[in-house]
């Protein structure tokens, strides 16, 4: 821990990887993004999907309209920047991703393989098949983010982020040099290792969760259906590469939490819903990783600056303040039609918390 550090203030943090949903989960999601964070690139795999500018207009819409009947306060409704993403399909067409470069509001395209997370069932199924819509990206300089894990049933599935970089994220970064790629939460050593040896069109994103646990936090004693999520927690080892590439300051590694609001009876249930709700939290949370092994003088450029970077944007010039005042997360969320939202590391005491 740094013991001499007692106040910490940073640049307004961006989450350049975020699932928001749809309908009434907005009127919890959006108070907690717009309160965390200035930019948010929000996830396509809604219920139907995000497949065309007009749908990413729409879906923006909604959002706002969440944020306007929100109690937010008036400074941070006027910082916070939805950025909509489009769902790759089989059929995404190359018009497709020209109106969404034109459209002003559209920073990503989103390739989920089909069958590989919550909402996929309508990702891809023939990478092959999208060459022409690759270069279209590479023709406007709009990102690819992957969910990077093949989904044969064959392939274990500590094992599927490993095959995903050898078998095709290795030919799509050598078919489309110049494509900008992130990499979205990735979990191993060996998705370290890939991004840091491409050149800086390939970046990744990192998640609270993949810092702080691995697998046996998730299986021993008990499953424990809150630490569940895909791509699925890892080694300890692959945790420990993670931690050191995150506060390294390498500028190829920045924020996205991937969190995912599941109501706390769909997380404890059969069903197995995959993902962590840590929105509300993830400053602080970030701020406990980085500190505990003394890089908080590296935490500002990865949750505030280098996803800016990567994505061309403007770096925030909004600020927030940690402090070294112990906060305990809520054991839970009001959600909507009576149910609950059970966060990341619920009940816990973490040791830095948001000034005011």
């Amino acid at each position: 821990m740094t013991d001499s550090i007692k106040e910490l203030t940073l640049l307004q943090p961006d989450d350049w990887h975020i699932h928001l949903r749809d309908g009434k989960a907005l009127a919890t999601t959006v108070p907690h993004a717009a309160t965390s964070f200035d930019r948010v690139i929000c996830m396509p795999n809604l219920v139907p999907p995000v497949k065309n500018a007009d749908d990413a207009r729409a879906y923006r819409e909604r959002i706002m309209q969440y944020l306007q009947a929100s109690d937010v306060r008036a400074a941070r409704k006027s910082a916070f920047d939805p950025r909509m993403t489009l769902y790759m399909t089989d059929h995404t067409s190359v018009h497709d991703i020209e109106m969404a470069a034109k459209s002003g509001i559209v920073q990503a395209v989103k390739l989920y393989p089909a069958g590989a997370t919550t909402n996929s069932a309508d990702g891809v199924t023939d990478i092959d098949g999208l060459a022409k819509v690759f270069a279209a990206m590479e023709k406007y300089n709009l990102p690819l983010l992957l969910h990077g894990e093949v989904t044969h049933d064959h392939v274990d599935i500590f094992d599927r982020e490993k095959r995903f970089l050898d078998e095709v994220l290795v030919q799509i970064v050598r078919n489309f040099p110049t494509l900008k790629i992130v990499l979205e939460h990735i979990t191993t050593s060996d998705a370290a290792d890939f991004v840091l040896a491409q050149g800086k069109q390939v970046a990744a994103t990192i998640t609270p969760q993949h810092l702080m646990l691995n697998r046996n936090h998730l299986l021993l004693g008990g499953i424990k259906p809150h630490f569940y999520c895909l791509p699925i927690l890892k080694r300890a080892t692959h945790q420990q590469a993670l931690l050191a590439v995150a506060t390294s300051g390498s500028s190829k590694f920045f924020l996205g939490t991937d969190s995912a609001p599941h109501a706390t009876d769909k997380k404890e249930a059969a069903c197995g819903c995959a993902g962590c709700y840590s929105s509300a939290t993830a400053l602080p949370l970030y701020a406990t990783v980085f500190d505990s092994i003394g890089k908080l003088d590296n935490l500002e450029g990865f949750t505030s600056r280098f996803g800016a970077e990567f994505y061309g944007l403007p770096v925030t010039t909004n600020t927030v303040t940690l402090i070294n005042t112990p906060m305990q997360v809520p054991t839970d969320y009001p959600y909507f039609d009576g149910s609950t939202l059970t966060p990341l590391m619920a009940g816990e005491t973490l040791p830095w918390s948001i000034k005011g």
